[in-house]
């Protein structure tokens, strides 16, 4: 069974997971391990917000990253949580049983 503290870790990790945003950039991120810049870029963000977004999902430990000189690289934590997104972007896709056509 559940403990409140596993419960209420769920609830935060899908409280991190509430945006849109960082839905997409940790879309990319689990394509590949790139820098803000790219990010920004990529997901059509300012550089700015992709920053923000990227604090807001390393103080979660979703993403992490690694410095090489004044260049930062960001990566998923683990790959566990790129398919936990793909899940639930298949399951809000999926049409629910009220929705369904009868046949």
């Amino acid at each position: 069974m559940e403990t409140d503290a596993g419960l209420e870790a769920t609830a935060a990790l899908f409280k991190v997971l509430g945006s849109t945003s960082r839905l997409r950039l940790l879309r990319l991120l689990a394509a590949e391990a790139t820098g803000v810049t790219e990010l920004a870029s990529r997901s059509g963000l300012t550089q700015p917000l992709v920053s923000q977004h990227l604090r807001t999902l390393r103080q979660a430990g979703i993403v992490t990253v690694s410095r090489a000189g004044r260049e930062a690289t960001y990566q998923l934590a683990d790959h566990h949580i790129a398919n936990v997104v793909d899940d639930a972007i298949a399951h809000a896709l999926e049409e629910s049983p009220r929705e369904k056509s009868p046949r």
